[in-house]
Parts: C-alpha cells; sequence; structure tokens
C-alpha cells in the first residue's frame, strides 16, 4: 500500500462527501498493533447516493472491478446483496494501474451500524494534515472474530492485549 494512494483516496471521497470507515489491517495498526498489509478495506456509508459519488470518485482515480462486472452496480443496493446471497462476495475488489500497490476492498454490506460507528470512529491525522476515519476497536473486533482466519484472530489477541494494558492506566 502506499501513502499517495491512501491519500487520494482519502481526498476524492472527502472532496465527495462520502463516509467511509477504514477496517482491516490498517485499522488494526490505526488502534496500535503495527503490521504489515497490503490492501485498503472500506466500509462506505451505505447510502445509495454516497455509494453512486464512490463509484464516480474511485473510478476517477483509475479503479476498476477486478471481477467482469459493471462498477456502478456497486451503488445498487439489491446488486450487493445479491453478490452476497448468490456469489458468497463478501467485499467487492477495486484495481487500478494508477495505484497498483493499492488494492482496494469494499465491503459489499456494512457490517455493522454505520451511523453508530462513525459517530464512533478512531479518527487520525496523517503527516500531511489529511483526517482518516477508522472502524472503532469493538467493531473491528467483531468483524475480525466473524472472518475467523489465523491473522484475524492473531489481530484479535494483540487487539484485546492493547485495550487491557490501556484499561489497567
Amino acid at each position: 500500500m502506499e501513502r499517495r494512494s491512501l491519500a487520494a483516496l482519502a481526498r476524492a471521497l472527502d472532496a465527495a462527501n462520502v463516509r467511509y470507515l477504514i477496517a482491516g489491517g490498517l485499522a488494526v495498526v490505526a488502534h496500535g498493533y503495527v503490521r504489515y498489509t497490503s490492501d485498503l478495506d472500506l466500509v462506505l456509508d451505505p447510502d445509495p447516493a454516497a455509494m453512486g459519488r464512490a463509484v464516480v470518485e474511485l473510478s476517477a482515480l483509475g479503479y476498476r472491478p477486478r471481477l467482469p462486472v459493471r462498477f456502478e452496480d456497486l451503488a445498487d443496493a439489491g446488486k450487493r446483496a445479491e453478490w452476497a446471497k448468490e456469489k458468497g462476495m463478501m467485499v467487492f475488489s477495486l484495481i487500478s494501474p494508477e495505484h497498483d500497490k493499492t488494492n482496494v476492498d469494499v465491503f459489499l454490506e456494512c457490517p455493522f451500524d454505520f451511523e453508530s460507528a462513525y459517530a464512533r470512529a478512531l479518527r487520525g491525522a496523517t503527516e500531511g494534515g489529511l483526517e482518516l476515519t477508522f472502524v472503532p476497536l469493538d467493531e473491528l473486533l467483531e468483524m475480525k472474530r466473524r472472518a475467523g482466519r489465523r491473522n484475524d484472530l492473531d489481530d484479535i489477541e494483540k487487539l484485546e492485549l492493547l485495550r487491557d494494558e490501556e484499561n489497567r492506566r
């Protein structure tokens, strides 16, 4: 993942007034457990208009679906539900020749109450002063539990240790 790509994505979504929450490995890092991550996992505001604006902005940055589907269909809640149910998809994977080291996975369905999570989001600024929004810790841990992969279980263990340390202070 490249910082310039992360910054470009955040600026584009902010400019289009699209609320987002960064999930996955980058959220794990933001919550204090530093580890490598190669992609950007996003939970976008599920509002259809916001999803439509996100598609326009991501497309303008050169992002295209990894699978042979119409990018515009990402904004269609019915299509997203169909992909999740019929194809077992959890994320919509995007690639870009301009940002070839920063693939993006957009969650098809918001795995939590977006409004509540966004209100409690971890916010952090980059060196350039750009504010990023991250999934709150409780929701991140629940997402990791549901995924249940070995690296997710490791993330849970480390994040819970960090939270316990923080609570003891």
